[in-house]
């Protein structure tokens, strides 16, 4: 497959989240090339390798289609795909874009042969904003999945460990009074303390790979008039969560330690991880591929399989203006996932 060639095609495609429909055309035609009916439900696309065995361990190879909105000044039209110097520009042209196309060359030349596993390629919808009609929603049509490589830009590195995240949303109280008299009681002044809390406080366990748990006040909200003393105080916290704890444990201890009301949009994005001595992972260290933690989030948090994050480009230059990923990263990441995968024994 021209793996280039098609990556340009989706990038002249506009696929924000919820809006990939057109995309998963694009590929529904370009597997039917190859003689594979592809299976779908809304904007997610999959597709199994011949001769299917229900007895055999399966692997998924995800990345996601969609792509969140232009970002900053670009030099270029963001849908109109432009190689300079052996990089292609484009929106989603890093994530995930030579993901999809990496993982996709990949499964083609793997489902024509006899290996101990069977694959399943996914395209899948609304990873940007973790929508209800993402990966999560056709967990029950993929079947048994025993491991899942995540599509990210992590430079083909081999992300064995991934943040959590949960967005805590506070409210402070107060009463209101005129500020002239100094009535009332400020609810700013009541949330201080607790803004203070998330700056300082410290969890006791440590990861290795992703450090501590981290807490960002990111946002705050009180008051309309200049002088009337606020009744109330709205802040949110961004918390990202290493492998020692779940969302759940973290949100009771902060609900131990604040005067606020904390209340999370989401307990389920939690972090993850895979063993060391996991047969992808000695896989991976054989090729001389390194392990870390990834601190960013990805479809990793809405699945319930054993799972690996690995794709060609770097993910600092996800959602920035410019986006672009370099020729030879989708080659050599096509060669990686080959190599990773062809002969693999699970």
């Amino acid at each position: 497959m021209d793996a280039i060639e098609l990556l340009k095609k989706i990038i002249a495609i506009p696929s924000f989240s919820g809006e990939e429909d057109k995309v998963v055309d694009l590929i529904l035609t370009t597997l039917a090339d190859y003689g594979y009916i592809a299976e779908r439900k809304g904007n997610n696309i999959w597709v199994k390798s011949r001769n299917f065995d229900a007895a055999k361990p399966t692997i998924l190879m995800d990345s996601h289609l969609d792509t969140v909105k232009p970002n900053g000044n670009w030099d270029t039209d963001p849908f109109a795909p432009t190689v300079k110097e052996g990089k292609l520009y484009g929106l989603g042209s890093n994530d995930t874009g030579g993901s999809i196309v990496s993982m996709l060359s990949t499964f083609l030349q793997l489902a024509e042969t006899e290996q101990s596993f069977n694959l399943i390629w996914l395209g899948s919808a609304e990873e940007e904003r973790a929508g209800a009609n993402g990966i999560r929603s056709i967990i029950e049509e993929l079947g048994q999945i025993d491991l899942a490589l995540i599509g990210e830009p992590t430079d083909m590195q081999a992300a064995i460990a991934e943040r959590g995240l949960m967005v805590v949303d506070c409210l402070a109280k107060g009463v209101s009074g005129h500020a002239a008299r100094e009535e009332g009681v400020n609810a700013i002044y009541e949330a201080l303390a607790d803004i203070e809390w998330f700056r300082n406080y410290q969890f006791a366990k440590e990861s290795n790979l992703l450090g501590k748990v981290k807490m960002s006040v990111t946002g705050i909200n009180a008051g309309s008039l200049h002088n009337v003393v606020p009744a109330e105080c709205q802040f949110m916290v961004d918390v990202r969560i290493n492998e020692h704890y779940s969302n759940a444990e973290v949100i009771e201890v902060i609900q131990q330690h604040i005067k606020c009301e904390a209340t999370p949009r989401s307990l389920t994005w939690n972090s993850s991880s895979i063993h060391e001595e996991h047969p992808i992972v000695k896989r991976c260290k054989k090729l001389g591929l390194t392990s870390y933690g990834s601190p960013t989030t990805s479809n990793q948090v809405a699945i319930p399989y054993t799972s690996l994050k690995i794709g060609p480009g770097q993910s600092a230059r996800s959602h920035t203006a410019n986006e672009y990923i370099e020729i030879k990263e989708i080659e050599e990441g096509i060669k990686i996932f080959i190599n990773l995968l062809d002969g693999f024994q699970l």
